[in-house]
């Protein structure tokens, strides 16, 4: 009850304005029954990011890092997984308006390490992908790994922000998609 009623509220108001008793009255708890759970709003907005956005991985399936085929295949499968995830948020426009708002908060001293521990959970995921493209000869490996993963970690959060921001329909996607992951590709490729 409570991770619904925050996510209906943080969608419609942000983080900002967003309010802790709006969240209680909706799910017909106590405050104190709330603070049980959270220690406070940051802390409730951190887990209802974390647990949307692992459901929306869950629905959508793992995406397997590829091991084998050219470099093309390679880029062609990074850029279709990328599109079912920005086409599920299209189809999903509360938890986009979420997101948005969690880009929008990344300023937030008190969202920052939440976001950092997020983010960093990300970056074994992004090492596996890039180590797969260098066996495949589509990535280069005349760099450190890690400044590779650094490089796709921060042209990703970068694609995210601009994606949620300007929110382009769906039909817009799949090029946008190819000019993004193109980008990527443009940066790593040997």
């Amino acid at each position: 009850m409570i991770l619904r009623a925050a996510l209906d509220e943080f969608a419609a108001r942000g983080f900002h304005d967003a309010s802790l008793n709006r969240v209680i009255e909706a799910a017909g708890i106590s405050k104190g029954s709330l603070y049980y759970y959270f220690d406070g709003k940051d802390d409730l907005y951190a887990y209802v990011a974390r647990v949307e956005l692992e459901r929306l991985f869950f629905r959508l399936g793992s995406f397997s890092v590829p091991s084998d085929g050219d470099a093309d295949a390679f880029w062609a499968r990074l850029a279709n997984y990328y599109l079912r995830v920005m086409t599920a948020l299209i189809a999903a426009p509360q938890l986009a308006a979420f997101i948005r708002g969690w880009v929008a908060a990344s300023r937030n001293p008190a969202l920052q390490q939440a976001q950092l521990e997020m983010g960093q959970a990300v970056l074994p995921w992004i090492a596996q992908a890039l180590a797969a493209g260098q066996r495949i000869g589509a990535v280069r490996s005349d760099v450190p790994s890690t400044l590779l993963v650094a490089v796709v970690f921060g042209m990703g959060q970068a694609m995210d922000s601009w994606l949620m921001t300007q929110q382009p329909a769906a039909d817009q996607l799949p090029p946008l998609v190819d000019a993004l992951i193109d980008m990527i590709r443009g940066a790593v490729q040997p």
